[in-house]
């Protein structure tokens, strides 16, 4: 039976049983009527009597509407949502559960119960599904541990849905001075480091000043091959992720040179040719 029958067979059971409770309720006030009528003098045996409220049913067709647009959905929107619950709420949750609480019915749509089950950030136990991340953290302290085994760096894109508040702890370490969070300008990506205190040392400030003066190659890539000839993994591959940019069709724009104007604040270097500054 499909969802528009079973709508039309339950506005006509409505129907039926407000016109049934309509006459149980107008027999049941009729013997009173009467009574009234015999207790009172004649004068008044033509005043009108109160008239009998009809009983309302909720009307569930919205809802009902709504679940079969949910259940009409592609596969995929329907994943997302189930797997929107499982991150959110973190429970081990039945089928019956699941279509309880999203109206997504796994147990009749077989190609979603397979994408489900299959799926890398879903665990199956055999009768429970249940977020599964890439690290199976629970605080701040398991965080800050996995970290501290990555002194090369961790992505954050690979944490940040361990659990519900990794990212305000990861801020919160940063804070403390516990850990690094950077920014590679080139990949967008954040990558958290370990800050240990056992390695705090003193450095001349001649030494600050030579690191200071190195000049780094301006692509990336060249900055992947020196680290990797030095012996030491790259956190991003720029290599990789610019061919599957042009595979996709995004190329990146340069941001284009704002020209320097002359204003009377400008601090001029060559005040004795002012034919230059003509124009």
């Amino acid at each position: 039976m499909s969802l528009q029958e079973s709508l039309n067979r339950f506005q006509r059971q409505q129907e039926k049983c407000q016109t049934t409770l309509t006459r149980i309720t107008t027999r049941a006030t009729l013997p009173k009527v009467v009574q009234s009528h015999k207790a009172t003098p004649a004068s008044n045996s033509l005043a009108p009597s109160k008239v009998t409220a009809s009983v309302k049913f909720s009307n569930d067709t919205e809802r009902l509407q709504h679940i079969n647009a949910i259940r009409k959905s592609p596969v995929g929107a329907q994943l997302k949502r189930v797997i929107g619950l499982l991150f959110e709420t973190r429970q081990t949750l039945t089928p019956e559960e699941i279509n309880e609480a999203c109206y997504v019915d796994i147990n009749s749509n077989k190609a979603l119960f397979d994408s489900l089950k299959n799926n890398t950030k879903v665990h199956y136990d055999g009768k429970r599904f249940s977020y599964k991340s890439k690290y199976d953290l629970k605080g701040k302290d398991q965080l800050l541990s996995l970290i501290r085994k990555y002194p090369e760096g961790l992505q954050v894109m690979e944490v940040k849905d361990s659990y519900p508040s990794v990212l305000e702890d990861l801020q919160a370490l940063k804070a403390a001075g516990q850990i690094w969070l950077l920014s590679n300008m080139d990949s967008q990506e954040d990558i958290v480091y370990p800050n240990d205190p056992k390695v705090m040392i003193k450095v001349d400030d001649d030494i600050k000043q030579h690191f200071r003066e190195i000049e780094l190659p301006r692509d990336m890539v060249d900055i992947e091959k020196e680290l990797q000839k030095n012996g030491m993994k790259p956190a991003t591959n720029t290599a990789k992720r610019r061919v599957m940019a042009q595979f996709h069709g995004i190329t990146s724009k340069p941001k284009p040179k704002k020209k320097r104007e002359i204003t009377k604040r400008t601090k001029l270097t060559n005040a004795h040719l002012p034919e230059l500054f003509q124009n």
